[in-house]
């Protein structure tokens, strides 16, 4: 599942669904997006040939780049003194591979930013140059929402094997496991109760054959419910 996920709303916006030998650069190819839009990803997509399509559309990306990146140095960035200390480097860089510079040969900016919770540094490549480099951290760190969607799907939907294993089944349990993942976090949103989404799918679960008004249901779950007495047809005189 080749997935781009709207940050506003942490939801699908566009699916690309692939065998299993396909790269996941490779199906990002196919998944159309509007100028002036943010990708941020893993190093996975770090494909220059790819990269260069989104630059040249007016996206803007930050990627996650693999150790082995061959760059040069063009200039070193000012970093702020008194705050964002985990900003360790901000640089623009060109690459240094022939190979490399053949799919991109533009200038790139590189931000290194110590991960304190994971006790590592991760280096970040991007095309947008005027933006902070906390900004361009905030970002990435932003993008532990999709590992979160799709382990919304393997825990609560139970994703993780496939009834059927025909190309055909495989698809409609994926397709089934989305459409029910969009419909329950709409339920969600509408709520006025605090629902965790682990815990909606296990009420749901228990409910799923009692007749209830849904609405009312989200916004009072626990609302002890009072059956309506019982209409007279016959023997009302006034």
């Amino acid at each position: 599942m080749h997935t781009l996920l709207d940050f506003d709303g942490n939801l699908p916006s566009y699916v690309n669904i692939t065998d299993g030998k396909t790269a996941d650069n490779k199906g990002a190819y196919d998944i159309p997006l509007l100028k002036g839009s943010v990708i941020v990803a893993d190093r996975f997509y770090i494909d220059f040939l790819l990269l260069n399509i989104w630059d040249s559309k007016g996206v803007f990306f930050v990627v996650r780049h693999k150790e082995n990146l061959q760059y040069v140095i063009i200039k070193e960035n000012e970093l702020p003194e008194n705050r964002h200390q985990h900003i360790l480097k901000d640089e623009i860089i060109e690459l240094k591979s022939e190979i490399s510079k053949a799919k991109y040969s533009k200038k790139l900016r590189r931000v290194s930013v110590w991960d304190d919770e994971k006790q590592q540094v991760i280096e970040l490549i991007t095309n947008q140059f005027t933006w902070s480099p906390n900004t361009i951290s905030e970002l990435y760190k932003s993008r532990w929402q999709i590992e979160i969607f799709f382990r919304e799907i393997k825990q609560l939907l139970h994703i993780k094997t496939f009834i059927g294993t025909s190309e055909n089944a495989v698809m409609t349990q994926i397709w089934t496991a989305l459409i029910t993942i969009l419909i329950l976090k709409a339920l969600k949103a509408q709520s006025k109760f605090g629902w965790h989404l682990s815990n909606l799918v296990a009420f749901i679960r228990l409910n799923l054959f009692v007749k209830i008004e849904l609405k009312k249901w989200l916004d009072n779950p626990f609302e002890e419910y009072v059956k309506p007495p019982p209409k007279s047809i016959q023997g009302v005189l006034f």
